[in-house]
């Protein structure tokens, strides 16, 4: 799984016209499954997710997680995360998971999360997303659980 995590003063995601998924200061996340990516993958970034330290403590240094800050997330899935557009013009998405396998997968994560005792708001899967969001920093972390990067 890849993730892309920036920290946010607010974020949300807008489908159809209509706010699905809503948050104040957090992260948003957007999230790939990679073919291949199992509950292991989900755990991995989950954990990650939850303990990154990187919002300031009193002196201003990077070291609170999301629950020392009340944070939330706003869990958006993304199958371009996995594009390899090293070839051409036109990426290939062949590394993206099936619909059928990353919808679970994103779900789990989610679970995860709360499971955490963090807010999860999420997007719609398979639906067209517009996502906004304030970086705060900015800050912006890429997350592999195949440590490819």
């Amino acid at each position: 799984m890849r993730c892309v995590i920036q920290r946010v003063t607010r974020a949300s995601v807008t489908v159809a016209g209509e706010v699905v998924g809503k948050i104040g200061k957090g992260f948003m996340v957007l999230l790939g499954a990679q073919t291949g990516d199992g509950e292991a993958d989900a755990r991995y970034c989950a954990d990650k997710i939850a303990g990154l330290r990187v919002f300031e403590d009193a002196q201003g240094k990077m070291n609170l997680a999301l629950r020392d800050v009340g944070g939330d997330v706003l869990l958006v899935s993304q199958f371009t995360l996995l594009a390899d557009a090293r070839h051409g013009r036109r990426p290939d998405f062949l590394q993206a998971a099936r619909p059928e396998v990353a919808e679970p997968l994103c779900a789990q994560v989610k679970a995860m999360l709360e499971e955490k005792g963090l807010r999860v708001e999420t997007g719609r899967f398979r639906t067209e997303m517009q996502v906004e969001l304030v970086n705060d920093g900015p800050v912006t972390i890429l997350l592999d659980s195949r440590k490819g990067f």
